[in-house]
């Protein structure tokens, strides 16, 4: 169902980095064409090779940024409230190299693409914050290149659990967030091999049952992952 932006969703879309120095005026503009729907688990949103007709943010809910090539399938990243996704072929008007579905219930807006490229001409300080989001994009993709090239599978699962960790608020015990699937998706695994990795790490204190990770020795868990904050550290 398609309804119009209610203005409550405007001060959490201006918090965003993106909308945060732009002018009053030049956001109104934005927000004047754009609109919210709401959408049930599992549902595609966008398909990669689609031409990026609309700059989607994440009120509610979780998205999946995922690829598909050749019968295969993986996935990219987690967009979570309130941030944007795909900001790149909105601005450079071109192809989606991602596409990206539903993880659960979600709120979408989403503000037609040549509205953003023509704030982007005539707001200085809007066309520099995309800038810098998409600078930050940038390195985000390099620290992966690297999780994915200079560590082994073991060492990639050890420091997504030690970040997991730290996001659970440094508790022993936590739920993993994702389907085993879809976390050895992402760590560039196959699901077999993510329980052959998990085993491997009981030696450092590592156990699950179901979807529950226990770490029993923290420090030993580190010694052996060695997280690096220009791999592991998103304000990096």
């Amino acid at each position: 169902m398609r309804l119009d932006l209610f203005e409550a969703d405007y001060p959490d879309i201006r918090e965003l980095h993106l909308f945060s120095e732009m002018a009053d005026a030049q956001f109104m503009k934005l927000m004047r064409g754009a609109y919210v729907q709401n959408f049930p688990p599992r549902i595609e949103l966008i398909t990669e090779g689609d031409s990026s007709d609309f700059l989607h943010i994440v009120l509610s809910g979780s998205v999946d940024l995922f690829s598909t090539w050749n019968g295969r399938e993986t996935s990219m990243s987690t967009a979570w409230p309130v941030s944007t996704f795909i900001l790149a072929a909105t601005i450079r008007d071109a192809p989606y190299l991602m596409s990206a579905r539903t993880l659960e219930k979600s709120r979408i807006a989403l503000i037609p693409s040549r509205d953003v490229r023509a704030v982007f001409d005539a707001d200085q300080r809007f066309a520099r914050a995309i800038v810098s989001d998409l600078a930050q994009c940038y390195r985000s993709v390099v620290k992966a290149q690297k999780n994915l090239k200079l560590r082994s599978s073991l060492e990639r699962l050890a420091n997504y659990l030690l970040q997991q960790q730290k996001q659970s608020g440094s508790a022993k015990g936590f739920d993993l967030r994702f389907e085993k699937r879809r976390i050895a998706s992402m760590l560039g695994m196959t699901p077999e091999n993510l329980s052959r990795a998990f085993k491997a790490l009981r030696p450092y204190g590592v156990s699950i049952d179901g979807s529950h990770v226990r770490i029993a020795d923290l420090e030993d868990l580190k010694r052996f992952a060695k997280p690096d904050p220009l791999i592991d550290d998103s304000a990096t």
